[in-house]
């Protein structure tokens, strides 16, 4: 049976005299994934990314919260305070918790103030202990 290239099937592999052989690498990067969408996976990753919905205090958890705000400062106690932190980027948040002491309690702005530097809006306190349980009272 004669096909088309018994011509050339057996001749040597021809090598170039001007241009140097590619590495294997070189030669696999020309295959590799071409990423047409440049920042589409960031889009993606963000877009997976789970927030929490912020909830609603009743008036009398707001007011003992206001309380136990104003002993931890008075006793000048540490307390570990939770709040939530609205996301920068898409609807929602988390919540997370910082422990210190509160250097100031700013009652016009309703924002707190830890030693540490962190402030913490009041209005997004959820809830709030004595780093130490015997100091509560």
């Amino acid at each position: 049976m004669k096909g088309p290239y018994d011509d050339i099937i057996e001749l040597p592999h021809h090598v170039s005299e001007k241009h140097p052989q590619m590495s294997m690498d070189e030669r696999a990067a020309q295959f590799s994934p071409f990423a047409a969408l440049t920042g589409y996976g960031a889009v993606i990753h963000e877009t997976e990314r789970l927030t929490d919905r912020r909830m609603e205090l009743s008036e009398s958890v707001k007011e003992e919260l206001e309380r136990k705000l104003r002993e931890l400062y008075e006793k000048n106690s540490a307390g570990v305070i939770t709040f939530f932190r609205p996301d920068q980027k898409k609807e929602g948040g988390a919540y997370v918790s910082a422990e210190g002491k509160i250097r100031k309690i700013d009652d016009v702005e309703r924002v707190i103030i830890l030693e540490e530097g962190t402030e913490i809006p009041v209005d997004l306190i959820v809830d709030l202990e004595f780093a130490d349980q015997n100091d509560a009272g």
